[in-house]
């Protein structure tokens, strides 16, 4: 059965509500969800809200340094006013964490925490790190989010999933099928709730006990660099050139753009060869991390 090996987001995503030939019902008890759920329509947000979210998107993309305070500034000399408070809220609704020196916060928080495993180390084969992220993808009416694993040395992606909540879940999910294809040394992330959730990290235990987690260091924006640059080709080469209207079309059409980017794409920094090629043992220069 086909249907067994989607998982829930993948499956609530195929729901065609403007299907007039397959009942909502019907299309719930082939999908094997529960069809109470499905009725429930989210109110959509309103133009205003949507642009606001468009340009904070945009604007991290471009300068992920940036936070709430600078980003308002930009707003504002936009002609697009919102309030510092307003502001931060739509960027932590938008999985969107300023990546510069903050506060240490971390008082009664029980949530784990690993080092950064990364500094200084020569990362010259495939599977050695894999980096994971998590990214806001606009849709038109509303957005979804984006993970993947991507292997460091070659910047093959790995997995990817999309969910329409931040939840641990898609994120397991993605590492679930990250683990078919291989296992890593190091896997590397942010100490978003994501990936301190015991979910997460007992997953990658019972894997491989070997297997080391590294978090990036608190405002360290060269941590994460080669997941982050991924995700500003993938925002503009795909996302921005695009208004998705659905779920449905967003997962397809970025599946197209991975499969391209992973076996067509030539990169610069692997001597223009495709990541697919690096990851499969043709080489490339070690890649240090400072």
């Amino acid at each position: 059965n086909a249907v067994s090996t989607l998982s829930l987001h993948e499956r609530r995503s195929l729901i065609d509500r403007e299907d007039r030939d397959l009942p909502l019902s019907w299309q719930a008890w082939l999908l094997g969800l529960n069809r109470t759920g499905l009725y429930y329509v989210p109110r959509p947000l309103s133009e205003e809200e949507l642009l606001l979210r468009r340009r904070i998107d945009e604007i991290h993309t471009d300068q992920p340094c940036y936070g709430s305070r600078r980003i308002g500034a930009i707003l504002a000399r936009e002609g697009l006013r919102a309030s510092r408070k307003r502001v931060q809220r739509l960027m932590r609704d938008m999985g969107i964490i300023a990546i510069y020196p903050g506060p240490k916060l971390s008082a009664g928080d029980e949530s784990p925490k690993f080092p950064y495993l990364l500094r200084g180390v020569e990362i010259n084969h495939p599977n050695h790190t894999w980096g994971s992220d998590i990214t806001y993808v606009r849709l038109k009416g509303g957005f979804m989010y984006l993970t993947v694993f991507l292997d460091w040395y070659s910047r093959y992606v790995i997995s990817w999933s999309f969910s329409d909540t931040l939840s641990a879940g898609f994120v397991v999910e993605a590492l679930e099928d990250a683990f078919q294809m291989a296992r890593p040394m190091i896997i590397n992330s942010d100490q978003g709730s994501q990936y301190t959730s015991s979910r997460y990290i007992d997953r990658i235990r019972s894997e491989d006990c070997n297997i080391k987690i590294s978090m990036d260091g608190r405002g360290r924006c060269m941590d994460n660099i080669f997941t982050e640059r991924f995700w500003r080709s993938y925002k503009q080469e795909e996302v921005y050139l695009k208004d998705y209207e659905s779920p449905r079309e967003a997962r397809r059409s970025t599946a197209e753009y991975i499969d391209h980017y992973n076996h067509s794409r030539p990169h610069q920094a692997l001597g223009y060869l495709t990541p697919w090629e690096v990851y499969t043992g043709r080489g490339c220069k070690g890649v240090n991390i400072k």
